[in-house]
C-alpha cells in the first residue's frame, strides 16, 4: 500500500509525495528548525540564569566559551562543542581568538579579564556572567563531558566551572 502511494506521489508531484519539497529538503528544514529551537532554548536559559538580554547572553556565551576553549586542548574542545547547540558552535568558530591564539596556561584572573574586555563589563560584574554561562553550558552537556573539561582547568577556574552547591 505504501509503495503504491509512493509511486502515485511521484507521478503526481516530481518533488515528492508530501508536496513541494523533496524529502532531503524537508529533512534539512527540520534540522535547521531544531538547531534554532535548541539554540533559542539555551539563550533563554542563560538569560534566566544570568539576568541578561538575549543579545548580551549570546555575546557572553561566545566570549566565555572562546576563553575556556583557549584553556583546554583541541580534542576536548571538539568533544565539548559536539554537545552544544549547533548555532552556538558556529559562532565560536568565527571567534577571532580561535584564529590567532593557541591554548594557554592562564587562570581565573586572565579569563575574567578577557571576558570583561570583550563585554566591556565592570570588573565586579564579570564573574557572575562567567558563572552563569558556564552553568548554562554544564546544563547542556553530559556529566562525563563536564568532568573531562574540568580535569583540564586549573583549580581557580574549576571553582567557576563547578555547579553551585
Amino acid at each position: 500500500m505504501a509503495d503504491k502511494r509512493e509511486q502515485e506521489g511521484r507521478r503526481a508531484s516530481p518533488e515528492g509525495a508530501r508536496g513541494e519539497l523533496p524529502i532531503e529538503a524537508r529533512r534539512a528544514r527540520r534540522s535547521a528548525a531544531h538547531a534554532s529551537q535548541t539554540y533559542r532554548a539555551f539563550i533563554k536559559h542563560l538569560c534566566e540564569r544570568g539576568g541578561m538580554s538575549p543579545a548580551v547572553a549570546e555575546q557572553a556565551a561566545v566570549s566565555v566559551l572562546c576563553a575556556v576553549e583557549q584553556r583546554i586542548n583541541s580534542e576536548e574542545t571538539e568533544d565539548l562543542e559536539a554537545q552544544l547547540p549547533t548555532k552556538l558552535t558556529e559562532l565560536l568558530h568565527r571567534c577571532e581568538r580561535h584564529e590567532d591564539e593557541l591554548p594557554g596556561g592562564f587562570g581565573r584572573e586572565e579569563l575574567l579579564k578577557r571576558v570583561g574586555e570583550d563585554l566591556a563589563l565592570n570588573p565586579d560584574a564579570v564573574a557572575p556572567v562567567v558563572r552563569a554561562v558556564l552553568n548554562a553550558v554544564r546544563d547542556q552537556i553530559s556529566e562525563g563531558e563536564a568532568e573531562d573539561v574540568m580535569d583540564q582547568l586549573p583549580e581557580d577556574l574549576k571553582e567557576l566551572w563547578r555547579h553551585p552547591s
